[in-house]
């Protein structure tokens, strides 16, 4: 068999095999200018700057060092935010559906913690609450890892 032609035979099975794998992700991807204003910073940017301003405004809440390997809760929220830094839609793309107390205390915590920065336009921030059973929790943008 001609090396090369081999090569690309490993190349293209670890391509499937990578595809297959993140075929079951359940983590939507974000993708830079996709579903945000053309004036808005770019979503990952502010993902940084409103997981930030939920830090701030909840800093006795939030689970200093690594969470433990079993979490309580783990949820997917988007949130729509203003060009004035009002929660106008929360949306679930993975709600810890055996927890609906987590769900709750989330949206409450997103309602509270607003007005968020202004984004310069409308933008949807999409963020992953890992919850510990203690009531703590750490977003997936500024979570300092799991043991």
């Amino acid at each position: 068999m001609n090396p090369p032609i081999a090569r690309r035979g490993l190349v293209l099975a670890g391509a499937a095999g990578i595809a297959t794998g993140l075929a079951g992700c359940s983590i939507p991807i974000s993708m830079p200018g996709v579903g945000r204003a053309p004036d808005a910073p770019a979503s990952r940017d502010y993902r940084r700057a409103a997981a930030s301003h939920v830090y701030q405004r909840n800093a006795h809440r939030i689970f200093k060092g690594q969470m433990p390997p079993m979490l309580y809760a783990i949820g997917v929220l988007q949130v729509d935010i203003d060009r004035a830094g009002r929660v106008t839609k929360l949306h679930w793309l993975r709600a810890p559906s055996h927890a609906p107390e987590v769900v709750a205390e989330i949206e409450r915590t997103v309602r509270q913690a607003a007005p968020f920065p202004s984004p310069g336009g409308a933008v949807t921030w999409t963020d992953t609450w890992l919850w510990d059973k203690s009531g703590r929790f750490q977003l997936d943008t500024l979570t300092e890892g799991q043991l």
